[in-house]
């Protein structure tokens, strides 16, 4: 990368009528002599959370203690918007010791040949099922797994082992593909979903956690009524 820019504007984060967070969110786009105008690595603050902007997909950073969660990695190249967005937030590779990766579509684990090398002290999390497709050296979880503080949530039906990642600790939901906001809070895309009655089981399970924000695979994370609007989405859907 031969340069980047921040910006920075103040984000309102809220959960039903209380104040979640008054939080910053910062934008490193990622640009070079001509302007490119590729992968922008966009950090969003959730608490410690960040979004990295990959244009049509995200990954996102959980920056604690000095320790960096990375959970999900873009398409295949994507290491240089990442690692622009751990240098806005005041981190380095060297501080990254956790991937969790969603499920073993390219668009989320393509960034891997890219990031391993930079993140030799990582270690590599993926559903059990899905695992085998990503990478050999993936350490497979089950729902109900913790890592770094984190909450696993088996959410199969997207692939058979898809999985999201809850934070207890601040409400945030990062839903991979079993949930997107490309066009208000919807389910797992139906053209991509091996499994559409896994995958609106998913859904009702994630609606019953308590969630404040909600960080997609694909869209803009929603940070306002999160909870209500996942509710009302699993309502929507036809049982199973």
């Amino acid at each position: 990368m031969q340069g980047f820019r921040l910006t920075r504007r103040r984000l309102l984060v809220t959960a039903g009528s209380g104040v979640l967070g008054l939080t910053v969110l910062n934008t490193v786009t990622g640009c070079s002599a001509e302007e490119k105008p590729a992968p922008a690595g966009a950090s969003t603050g959730t608490g410690d959370w960040r979004r990295v902007d990959l244009s049509f997909v995200s990954a996102y950073l959980l920056v604690r203690g000095g320790e960096v969660a990375v959970v999900d990695l873009g398409t295949a190249g994507s290491a240089e918007s990442i690692g622009a967005a751990l240098t806005a937030a005041g981190a380095g590779w060297d501080a990254v010791k956790h991937i969790v990766v969603t499920h073993k579509h390219a668009d989320h684990a393509g960034g891997l040949a890219s990031v391993r090398p930079q993140a030799s002290a990582a270690t590599l999390y993926a559903g059990a099922a899905d695992a085998p497709a990503i990478d050999p050296a993936v350490k497979p979880v089950q729902d109900g797994d913790e890592v770094f503080g984190l909450r696993i949530i088996g959410t199969p039906g997207h692939t058979a082992g898809h999985v999201s990642v809850f934070d207890p600790s601040t409400g945030v939901l990062v839903a991979g593909d079993a949930l997107r906001t490309t066009g208000g809070l919807a389910g797992s895309d139906p053209q991509y979903t091996e499994d559409a009655a896994g995958a609106a089981a998913s859904v009702r399970k994630l609606a019953g956690l308590d969630v404040r924000t909600i960080l997609p695979g694909h869209g803009d994370p929603l940070t306002t009524g999160a909870a209500d609007a996942l509710r009302k989405l699993a309502d929507s859907l036809p049982a199973g």
